[in-house]
């Protein structure tokens, strides 16, 4: 038998979908070299082989696990306090291949990694570099972050504080009055965020990559303001609730039109300001100006601003934020949907929340971007949808694939399709009649020896073929004999 023939089935029994719990186990073995890893981490487990992971003694299996995005995150608990540092890490930090959504932690997860004392016994990370690895990782969900005010333990009453302006005034007393003198301090500094001055004197000590957050978040006096108008730094003014207005004024006479645009849509402007821009010169800038009327909110200001980077655009996909007038409500959503402007029912397209008739509607819409963000963005978006734009827009093909929506069947139409990609797509639906395993392109003779049509013994002569080989071992109609037969001539192998 090949190194290639050898791989190739470790590889396809190890994500065959039919391999029950004792196939799967032998490949977590020492003998299966880096399949099991791959396993652990690229496949949804049975619970015994989840139980094999976790107890294993090998952290590479235990890593792996710890990104596993098909398992339930609950069963993934034991490696938050797993003895080495490596593993909680990659627990902290999510899939390796991070997806535009991603699941969220439970909270006891979340909440054991926040308060660790110790990077684990290894000693190659510290806890703060694993509990920063979380805090990138947007696997905490807002719901966690809005309880941190009530949490027991002070770390995580800390952290509420560096969501300052998010909590109610009811958090911020409490904060403020707490018994532990740490999370006093912390609220303490946090309130100085909305003195002008403090922030002015701070200034200068901050790093340049937290410079651009506090100048669009923070209080700002005119002295500061004067600053970031002398060296070109006004863009962060635009979005900041706290910009003074004559310094609002000043952006919205910017000699940049993208300054302007940005200023347009804020829902402070002042009426002469808006009839000034409603003039524009720059289409785009008269654009942001109509797209909905006054009275306005930082809600609706911040949901439009997620919306412009084009139909290709991956940006991930989170919550909105939480806090005083940060969601819009869902009739806001609601109009947007059936707005004359392409713009704000893209925006609608993107709210997961939106009716079904309403997603009815703008999965037939005439604009191509409000049908990829409703295909990409809403549980409801018909199968029809998702696969025109897997067809049209590879670049959002990794996402969709996530999708539970997404049709894995009625695709024997596309099997002569020019993309390899759409080809394979098709090559693996179970009611093709002729699986193309002949195909020139590897990735789809590997995909139509997966098909289930197959029958066993037209896997036999796949299973010899490097080229077919991954494909039929992966196969779901491969009896599990058969399985463990070819465990036995590469698992034999390896001394």
């Amino acid at each position: 038998m090949s190194d290639s023939l050898r791989e190739a089935w470790l590889r396809g029994v190890a994500f065959n979908p039919a391999a029950p719990s004792d196939v799967l186990i032998r490949l977590v073995g020492r003998a299966a070299g880096e399949v099991g890893p791959l396993m652990c981490e690229g496949r949804e487990l049975p619970d015994a082989v989840i139980d094999a992971a976790l107890g294993h003694p090998d952290r590479g299996i235990r890593r792996a696990l710890a990104r596993n995005r098909q398992v339930d995150p609950a069963r993934l608990a034991p490696l938050a306090k797993d003895p080495s540092g490596i593993v909680r890490w990659w627990l902290a930090g999510g899939p390796r291949d991070r997806p535009r959504r991603v699941r969220p932690l439970p909270d006891g997860i979340i909440v054991t990694l926040l308060t660790a004392e110790d990077g684990g016994e290894d000693r190659m990370l510290t806890a703060s570099e694993i509990k920063a690895e979380l805090d990138s990782s947007r696997q905490i969900p807002q719901s966690f972050y809005r309880s941190m005010a009530g949490r027991e333990h002070p770390e995580l009453r800390i952290r509420a504080t560096w969501r300052w302006q998010s909590l109610t005034p009811v958090e911020r007393a409490g904060l403020l009055d707490d018994p532990d003198p740490a999370v006093r301090e912390a609220a303490r500094k946090a309130v100085r965020a909305l003195d002008p001055e403090r922030v002015e004197a701070e200034l200068p000590s901050i790093g340049s990559l937290s410079r651009p957050h506090v100048l669009g978040t923070c209080a700002l006096s005119p002295a500061l303001v004067e600053q970031c108008f002398a060296d070109g730094t006004v863009e962060p003014l635009t979005w900041n609730p706290h910009t003074p207005a004559p310094a609002v004024a000043r952006l919205a006479r910017h000699p940049e039109p993208g300054i302007r645009a940005k200023v347009a849509a804020r829902p402070d402007l002042a009426p002469e300001l808006v009839a000034e821009l409603g003039q524009d010169p720059d289409a785009y800038v008269r654009m942001r100006v109509r797209l909905h009327p006054f009275p306005r909110t930082w809600g609706e200001y911040g949901a439009i601003r997620l919306v412009g980077h084009g139909p290709d655009c991956v940006c991930p996909i989170i919550e909105p934020d939480t806090g005083p007038d940060a969601e819009p409500s869902a009739d806001w959503f609601a109009a947007c949907a059936v707005s004359a402007e392409p713009v704000l029912r893209r925006v609608a397209a993107s709210r997961p929340g939106l009716p079904a008739e309403l997603v009815e509607a703008l999965a037939r819409d005439e604009d191509e971007e409000v049908r990829i963000r409703l295909a990409c963005h809403h549980p409801l978006a018909p199968p029809h949808l998702l696969l025109d734009v897997f067809v049209t827009r590879p670049a959002h093909r990794p996402h969709l694939l996530t999708l539970p929506a997404f049709p894995r069947t009625g695709l024997t139409h596309l099997i002569a399709h020019p993309d390899p990609q759409v080809r394979a797509l098709a090559a693996a639906d179970p009611a093709l009649p002729d699986p193309p395993v002949e195909d020139p392109d590897a990735a789809v003779a590997r995909a139509a020896a997966a098909n289930p049509s197959l029958s066993p013994q037209a896997l036999e002569t796949l299973l010899t073929d490097p080229r077919t080989a991954e494909g039929a071992a992966a196969n779901p109609s491969l009896p599990v004999p058969r399985m463990h037969e070819l465990l036995d001539r590469c698992l034999k192998t390896v001394v």
